[in-house]
């Protein structure tokens, strides 16, 4: 059996229905700052030692995501509480 869930909807939508707070604004002004720090040459602040942490984090984020997915999924097809 094969079973396909397509969901429309845009990021913002998605951040609303996940509870996620608002973080644009923040997130501009905190790449601002680190673009500041990366052109004026900050010691640590390259690229690559920037980037290190998140490309060995990403696996197990998607991992983390797979798992919300799977357990909304499993809600799903469970249904109501006593409706067996």
């Amino acid at each position: 059996m094969k079973i396909n869930i397509e969901i429309d909807i845009t990021p913002e939508e998605f951040r609303k229905s996940m509870g996620w707070p608002d973080v644009e604004a923040f997130n501009r002004e905190l790449l601002d700052k680190l673009r500041q720090q990366m052109e004026a040459g900050a010691e640590g602040f390259d690229p690559l030692t920037l980037l290190k942490p998140y490309l060995t984090q990403s696996a197990s984020s998607m991992e983390g995501f797979q798992k919300i997915m799977s357990g909304m999924m499993e809600g799903y097809f469970r249904g109501p509480k006593g409706g067996g």
